[in-house]
């Protein structure tokens, strides 16, 4: 198949640059500027709900989506803040408020909470992506299919 008519299929390998902002807001993460990335649609390095917006996009082209929190992150799930006695982080890493801490699962992998806030006991961590109900603005430029 000519390259030139090759489109962004499910399982692909590209090469890409991709931009996050906070739609009317900074900008979360981008790669225009610097060496794009290149990943496997399905790996895991970007959501299902980002990646099904590559799809159909051939190399070359530059596209910005506005997505709405269910399109991007979902939708904040309240259930995800959980309030965590504070002997569960390490004595000489207290939790501070507002800062992302990694927690070890029982299965060895990790997985990011927001520290809400704290009181004497305990600490409010919110489970959440940090973009969770929030209107992304995902800008992405197809490089190549590899």
């Amino acid at each position: 198949m000519n390259d030139e008519l090759r489109r962004v299929q499910p399982g692909d390998t590209l090469t890409l640059h991709f931009a996050l902002r906070v739609n009317g807001g900074a900008e979360v993460d981008s790669s225009f500027g610097a060496a794009p990335i290149t990943l496997t649609l399905g790996d895991g390095t970007l959501t299902p709900n980002l990646e099904q917006w590559l799809i159909g996009i051939a190399p070359g082209e530059r596209h910005v989506f506005q997505l709405d929190p269910w399109q991007a992150f979902g939708e904040h799930n309240p259930e995800l803040v959980q309030m965590l006695p504070l002997s569960d982080f390490p004595p000489d890493e207290p939790p501070l408020a507002d800062s992302v801490v990694e927690f070890s699962l029982p299965n060895g992998s990790t997985l990011a909470g927001r520290i809400m806030a704290l009181t004497n006991t305990h600490a409010s961590v919110d489970f959440n992506h940090l973009l969770a109900g929030l209107p992304i603005e995902f800008e992405v430029e197809v490089v190549s299919i590899l």
